[in-house]
């Protein structure tokens, strides 16, 4: 592994941990990616954050060809994103507990607070509910986050996007605040 892919997966890894420490994510209910060379790099399936190792992350292509372990059931939607999406290089999808309950109301987040601003719109859309794992799941994604930064996913949890781990990080704790603000 070279010393770039090696850095991103350490700082995956470490964005992985604050996300479970935060209380945004439970188990390995959640998953991570960045743009990467000609392509992504994105969380494995199934494997506890705290187990990972830099070498447990896996490379994927724009094809859905990938290089390691098998990556988190969610890549179409990290790599549909990332296609559409030149303006930003991070996917965060999270099951925070907040926001979690939003989505399985499938409720949008209107802008009853000026923070809602930071996902790129006057609300938080909910995207409908499709079967995790699936294309329908990624085109559904896509049409909540058009011209946002930030959506819930039906009966599933959230999605937020940004440029570097860290903006995209304090997004997805804003969006659980947010939500957590809402619900009560």
């Amino acid at each position: 592994m070279n010393e770039k892919k090696f850095i991103q997966c350490k700082r995956m890894i470490s964005t992985c941990l604050k996300m479970e420490s935060s209380g945004i994510n439970q188990g390995t209910s959640g998953n991570l990616s960045i743009r990467y060379d000609k392509g992504f790099l994105i969380t494995p399936s199934s494997l506890p954050y705290d187990e990972m190792k830099p070498e447990d992350i896996v490379e994927m292509d724009w094809d859905g060809a990938y290089l390691g372990p098998r990556p988190s059931s969610e890549w179409r939607f990290h790599r549909d994103i990332l296609k559409e999406r030149s303006d930003i290089d991070v996917v965060l999808h999270s099951h925070s507990l907040n926001a979690t309950a939003l989505a399985c109301q499938h409720k949008t987040i209107p802008s009853f607070h000026y923070m809602i601003g930071l996902a790129g719109g006057n609300n938080i859309r909910c995207a409908k509910y499709e079967t995790f794992g699936t294309q329908a799941l990624s085109d559904a994604a896509l049409v909540a986050l058009k011209d946002r930064t930030a959506c819930l996913l039906g009966q599933h949890g959230m999605i937020c996007l940004g440029k570097a781990f860290e903006d995209t990080f304090a997004l997805a704790i804003e969006v659980e605040t947010l939500s957590k603000i809402y619900v009560k």
